[in-house]
């Protein structure tokens, strides 16, 4: 403690950020106790799972915002991946969908708690996670491969989700690049899939910085685009980042990246 000119104490800036991040913490500890009676509420039908749901997904992204604040990056990390198991929550739960939650919410509890979930590697923690509802995998074999795709939201993203999905793939997106920057540095995805123009970073710029980068350089990246293949922004690109256009191409040209990336 500092003593000022008044005789008040005041509380270094730590103390302050201390104390902050344990109100955090016990409140997320409150807001996963309701959200679990919530979801018990709703897998008992006394109340509608989309509204629940909705609800799950706006504490997992304040969650996810106030955790990075905080540096707690692996939290941050799965209530993001909270956010995306649930964006297409169907009407009629599968069965493995509360499990799923269940399983999301003690992770997430063990994580705020300090436990050794805390300091477990991000990669291998999110590959623990189950994979995303809203995709229909039928007799797909899902596969142990995380790919990220960096692309602002939309139908052409969910295109591209699907078709990664249809090879069994794990699918996570970011809208964001510079979000996305953090993201890959922590998880390590098998795969980055970068679309070549985002808002505030470039998706060329984000690709040459990962390629660049040692912790990050052996991680395969592939640049999505409807620009020309003659446009003077790609030619900026390692030889080694394969470009998928938009198009009539796309399933040819993914399918060979992922070929020569040996992702299939």
């Amino acid at each position: 403690m500092s003593e000022t000119g008044n005789g008040h104490h005041s509380k270094s800036a730590q103390e302050v950020v201390d104390q902050l991040r344990q109100e955090f913490i016990e409140e997320m500890t409150e807001t996963l106790q309701g959200l679990d009676v919530a979801f018990d509420a709703a897998r008992n039908g006394h109340r509608d799972l989309g509204e629940v749901a909705t609800e799950c997904r706006r504490a997992a992204v304040l969650i996810r915002g106030q955790a990075a604040n905080f540096a707690l990056h692996r939290l941050a990390t799965v209530a993001h991946r909270l956010d995306e198991y649930l964006a297409n929550t169907p009407k009629v739960a599968p069965p493995r969908l509360w499990d799923d939650i269940q399983g999301y919410f003690d992770l997430l509890g063990r994580l705020t708690q300090g436990s050794a979930d805390a300091e477990a590697d991000p990669a291998s923690l999110v590959r623990k996670l189950p994979a995303k509802l809203g995709f229909d995998l039928g007799d797909i074999e899902i596969r142990n491969v995380e790919v990220l795709l960096v692309m602002p939201p939309g139908a052409q993203t969910r295109f591209v989700e699907r078709e990664l999905q249809q090879c069994g793939y794990r699918v996570s997106m970011v809208p964001d690049s510079v979000q996305a920057f953090g993201m890959v540095v922590q998880t390590k995805p098998d795969l980055v899939i970068i679309s070549a123009v985002m808002p505030a970073l470039e998706g060329i710029d984000l690709a040459m910085a990962l390629s660049a980068m040692p912790s990050t350089r052996n991680i395969p990246l592939a640049v999505i685009t409807s620009l020309d293949k003659d446009d003077d922004s790609l030619k900026l690109l390692p030889k080694r980042i394969p470009v998928l256009f938009k198009g009539a191409s796309f399933a040819d040209d993914l399918f060979k990246a992922l070929d020569n990336l040996f992702l299939i």
